[in-house]
């Protein structure tokens, strides 16, 4: 899935709008790692564990987001967004959202067109066909013939 923080995506066109979609969640910080904190912030610089624990939180609302926006039908995200915020002293809520589109690559000579959406076009071009399975006859089922008591 695409995800970019601008409106549009160069060499593609917007072809469905499917809403805002969104991943959330708030996030509790255990005691040790606070205290470790707490105790590192001290002398200054970064604090791994709530690097890591914001970390991890951004990619768990990434990926609520993307699964929100492709049970829509989405390929991509336009307009995509971070937002954080302090709940309490312990408690830190974690958004993404954005715009759930479905964009289609601009092929060689459309106006527009980027290297990537011209390799993107001629490479979905050369793929094969995926194969169908074969069509189940449709002959309706005769009759049983009548019981004789």
């Amino acid at each position: 899935m695409l995800i970019v923080t601008s409106n549009e995506i160069p060499g593609h066109r917007i072809d469905a709008v499917f809403g805002e979609v969104m991943g959330l969640t708030v996030r509790s910080r255990d005691i040790g790692s606070q205290m470790l904190a707490g105790f590192r912030s001290l002398g200054g610089g970064e604090l791994p564990e709530m690097t890591k624990a914001l970390y991890e939180s951004r990619q768990e609302v990434m990926a609520r987001m993307v699964n929100e926006a492709q049970q829509r039908g989405a390929n991509a995200i336009v307009a995509m967004r971070f937002d954080t915020s302090e709940m309490g002293t312990n408690w830190t809520e974690v958004c993404a959202y954005g715009t759930a589109v479905y964009v289609l690559p601009l092929g060689e000579g459309e106006p527009g067109a980027t290297g990537q959406s011209v390799y993107l076009t001629k490479t979905a071009a050369q793929q094969p066909a995926q194969p169908t399975a074969p069509a189940q006859s449709q002959q309706p089922t005769p009759p049983a013939p009548p019981t004789q008591f």
